[in-house]
């Protein structure tokens, strides 16, 4: 398992500078690729299965402007029944980035569940950096998110 809590400064500001140029849509309430939110991955599989899990076209609802996939039919009747619970928070922005005052696009397996709230991260290394103080980086994120969508 990597270290994701110690690296050099040197990385982390690589890091930094490379989440700044990705082309991301600061006032979209949804982060989507080609029209559908979270590169088309399942939210509700986060929780029932613990993993990041790809969804089907076949299995498909509306909400919050935008089009989410499903591996199943039973989790596409769970998000629909009350979506808030899965759907990502910071419209599956990178949260670490929402954290810091920005958007940027999230990788399907840099995820974390939080008391009951799915966080996605742009990569599993940024998601090391959201991991040091969760708490915090939700309190700075809550605060900034109503800014940037």
């Amino acid at each position: 398992m990597t270290d994701y809590t110690s690296f050099s400064r040197r990385t982390f500001l690589a890091l930094c500078a490379s989440m700044a140029v990705l082309p991301t849509a600061p006032f979209a309430k949804t982060f989507e690729t080609n029209g559908i939110a979270i590169h088309g991955t399942d939210p509700v599989a986060y929780f029932t299965e613990s993993q990041a899990v790809a969804g089907s076209a076949e299995f498909t609802t509306e909400w919050n402007g935008s089009t989410w996939q499903f591996a199943s039919a039973e989790n596409k009747a769970l998000f629909d029944e009350t979506p808030e619970r899965y759907a990502p928070q910071y419209g599956g922005f990178c949260a670490y980035a929402v954290a810091k005052g920005s958007t940027a696009s999230s990788d399907p397996e840099a995820w974390t569940i939080h008391d009951g709230k799915l966080y996605l991260n742009y990569s599993k290394l940024v998601r090391g950096l959201w991991a040091r103080d969760i708490p915090g980086n939700i309190t700075k994120a809550d605060a900034n998110w109503p800014n940037l969508q």
